[in-house]
């Protein structure tokens, strides 16, 4: 339920609490806690996490009597834990209490999303009419990055006697959020010490088995009333215990202020000490939470989306897990997209392609970042050269699922829970990566103007990237065109076809057609560069004048399969055989994983026109219309607007929806086709972690990807701004569901230009501080400016 700016639950029920605790995490883009109850432990209802971003670990498994080796995202100690019981005078202690205890009366939870905090509020009510009323109140600040706070607050009612409470640094924790992960090997840390200082700070310092990141966490603990404390220590924990007196009117009120320090750190520094140092000289909670609010309300003005009624509510949230798993601090990380955000540990925690569908948001409001998050992947380009060279292959060959070190860490086994096996892997065949990769440099480059980055790390990753396609393709003399084999395309449930003995198919769209683009693109590029900085960098890349010539000649003659008047999938795709959708309607109450129950029945998808998600139309999510067919054209296909609506109704009979992107990318498509289902896909893409529509994936962590990219549908999608050398284009596709919207992007190293858009009309302001000012290009080339300190509002077509 949302209430304003807020993101609330008005009841406690077991069943969600995990989807609450992923909705209602909180974090700055270093690390983030899930939003867990203090009182609680994990358990088949609660699973409270901390999360570092850049933290993860190798552990090695026994499977099916083979060892697996996988790396994860690291689960880190708890620093929330706060447990309590009431002691009334004349009267036994009472049980500890929990949201679970059967004398809970109320509760709500309240994510403030314009301050960043998270409150939970329960009242417990006894037999005997005891009342007591508990107010937690949580925050990971936003402007110190390595400190969060909780602060609790108790309230008795009708009695009064002393209250017990435990501040627990719980260190004892593995990663077990995930069901399908639970068999295998999940305790990353070891080399635990605990203690408490002198004044009264608890500390825990710890290590990961493999990666040997070294972490410590401190916690300075104060009460009011001040009481006598009374310490207890293990290797793992450590416990601070106190026994305030409470009475009406008198609330007792616990502080917690961690601070959370690694190896990872830059400068370097000893983890624990500059940890104890961070909590101890932290300041008092009033005071953290002023500051963090203001570093909230900064963070807003850069990148609000404003959009009126429930769906604002909604893309609202989506933004504020976008910019608390992305923020400016992740800048300065080494740290790339999790598909799950850091709010909990399904995928492992691990970089895919998600970046594909956030980046094009955060390129337009924190580009900073955005430059982050791509020299992440320059960082990674050795590993990426590396693999392909492993291959045989030349160029760089990014990974389909990577975590630290930019190597391949897509799982080669994995569990089907319908069936219980645990089957082959080959999603790592999924070489669409580096195009998304290549993709986002080019787009960043045009919404930015970064020359800097463009013609260093920027060129490096787009010439390694196309020098890798080229090499991938090869000559088919019957075709008379270059062919693209053995990968495996979007839709994963394509990984080989019908009784193959090798996995991969052949000439999967998405595949050949980005490809063209990049080589066209990194050619572009090349031909931008001064000549000293060309030379030097086809030198140094090793790629000679008649790589380039190949180059061109691949961009202009890859195969692009079809059937039945349609743009085929893969070639072969027609082939197969068609699936009984109603009758697996009729039978299941969910299709959405298909894979499952095919395999579960010994069958597979292998063998049906039946795709997870969306595949070949992801070609209209990366390109606008006129884009594509320019891209197809230097193809030497024609593509007009007839071929490309059978494609779009093709698929959309043909598509199980699996992935929460897929109906994202759907959405968009429909919008750009004015379709009437549009609203319906993007409704859905709207609610999908919300409603967990994949039922109980989001308590395992969000879907970054699916959020990020329902902004960008607003921005890019709707409003149709992309932001380039020439100025800012706008070509609006309107959609009723959402009548309007504002925002402020940065333009060319400018902030606080603001775009107001409503059907018809478009309203431009500029900042005086702008250094000039703003081209405009308005549907039909329609050529306009905005001088700086000015705003102006200009009637579109249908207006």
């Amino acid at each position: 339920m949302t209430t304003g700016r807020r993101w609330e639950y008005h009841r406690y029920d077991p069943r969600t609490e995990r989807l609450v605790e992923s909705l209602c995490t909180l974090g700055n883009g270093r690390f983030a806690t899930r939003g867990s109850a203090p009182e609680s432990v994990a358990d088949d209802i609660h699973y409270p996490g901390t999360y570092l971003a850049g933290c993860y670990n190798w552990l090695d498994s026994t499977v099916g009597g083979r060892t697996v080796s996988n790396e994860d995202m690291v689960r880190l100690p708890d620093w929330t834990a706060l447990r309590y019981r009431c002691l009334p005078e004349g009267a036994p202690p009472g049980d500890w209490l929990t949201p679970d205890h059967p004398s809970l009366r109320h509760s709500r939870v309240s994510l403030d999303l314009r301050a960043g905090t998270l409150t939970r509020r329960m009242l417990f009510h006894d037999a005997d009419g005891r009342r007591l009323g508990v107010t937690h109140t949580r925050l990971v600040h936003m402007g110190d990055p390595n400190l969060a706070a909780q602060s609790t607050v108790f309230r008795a009612y009708g009695w009064s006697g002393r209250i017990e409470i435990e501040s627990l640094l719980d260190g004892d924790v593995t990663n077990a959020g995930v069901d399908r992960y639970r068999a295998l090997a999940g305790r990353h840390l070891v080399e635990h010490r605990a203690g408490v200082q002198a004044e009264g700070t608890a500390w825990l310092s710890c290590a990961t088995t493999t990666s040997r990141v070294r972490i410590g966490l401190a916690v300075r603990t104060s009460m009011r009333p001040r009481a006598p404390v009374r310490v207890a220590c293990t290797a793992t924990t450590a416990s601070q215990t106190f026994l305030p007196p409470i009475e009406r009117a008198a609330p007792v009120v616990v502080v917690k202020t961690a601070a959370l320090c690694s190896s990872l750190d830059r400068p370097v520094a000893d983890p624990l000490r500059r940890s104890i140092d961070c909590a101890t000289h932290a300041p008092d909670f009033p005071s953290l939470l002023a500051s963090h609010r203001a570093s909230w309300q900064r963070l807003w003005s850069e990148g609000e989306l404003n959009v009126p009624g429930e769906t604002g509510k909604v893309l609202r949230l989506h933004a504020f897990h976008v910019l608390q798993t992305l923020s400016p601090h992740t800048a300065e990380l080494d740290a790339g997209v999790p598909a799950r955000g850091l709010h909990g540990e399904a995928y492992r925690g691990h970089v895919f392609w998600d970046e594909l569908f956030v980046l094009p948001y955060l390129a337009l409001h924190f580009p900073e970042t955005a430059r982050g998050l791509l020299t992440y992947r320059h960082r990674r380009l050795r590993a990426a050269l590396e693999a392909a060279r492993r291959a045989g292959a030349k160029g760089a060959m990014f990974p389909w699922q990577s975590g630290s070190s930019g190597y391949e860490e897509t799982q080669r086994l994995h569990l089907n829970p319908r069936s219980g096996r645990w089957l082959p892997d080959h999603s790592h065949l999924q070489r669409h990566v580096g195009s998304a990769i290549a993709w986002n440099v080019w787009q960043y480059g045009r919404a930015t103007g970064d020359a800097g980055f463009m013609h260093g790390a920027g060129a490096e990753l787009l010439l390694h990237i196309a020098h890798f396609w080229a090499d991938a393709a090869t000559w088919d003399t019957g075709l008379d065109r270059y062919r693209i084999r053995g990968v495996v395309g979007p839709d994963e449930y394509h990984d080989g076809y019908p009784g193959a003995a090798t996995a991969g198919i052949d000439d999967n769209t998405y595949t050949n057609v980005t490809a063209a683009w990049v080589l066209a693109r990194a050619l572009d590029l090349y031909g931008e560069l001064p000549a000293a900085r060309r030379a030097e960098l086809l030198t140094r890349l090793g790629i000679g004048p008649d790589d380039l010539t190949v180059w061109e000649d691949v961009s202009r003659r890859l195969f692009v399969p079809f059937h039945r008047d349609v743009i085929s999938q893969f070639d072969g795709y027609g082939d197969l055989a068609e699936l009984d959708w109603d009758g697996y309607r009729a039978r299941y109450h969910d299709i959405r994983r298909l894979d499952r129950i095919l395999e579960a029945e010994g069958d597979t998808p292998n063998r049906y026109q039946a795709s997870k998600q969306a595949d070949t139309l992801m070609l209209g999510y990366l390109f606008r219309p006129t884009e594509l067919e320019q891209v197809f054209l230097r193809l030497g296909y024609h593509l007009d607007d007839g071929l490309w609506r059978r494609t779009v109704d093709y698929y959309l009979r043909r598509t199980c929806h699996g992935s929460t992107l897929s109906s994202l990318v759907h959405g968009w498509v429909l919008a750009r086709e004015q379709g009437p289902d549009a609203w319906r896909y993007c409704q859905e893409a709207l609610l999908s972690d919300i409603t967990d529509v994949q039922g109980g994936t989001t308590g395992e962590g969000i879907h970054l990807g699916a959020m990020g990219g329902t902004l960008d549908l607003v921005e890019r999608g709707i409003v149709g701004l992309e932001s380039r050398g020439d100025g800012l284009h706008i070509d609006p596709v309107p959609l009723s569901a959402v009548p309007g919207s504002s925002f402020s992007i940065c333009r060319l190293g400018h902030r606080d230009v603001r775009v107001r858009f409503r059907p018809g009309r478009l309203g431009i302001s500029v900042p005086p501080s702008a250094r000039g000012p703003v081209p405009l290009v308005l549907p039909g080339g329609r050529q306009e400016r905005v001088s700086a300190g000015q705003e102006r509002w200009f009637r579109l077509p249908g207006g």
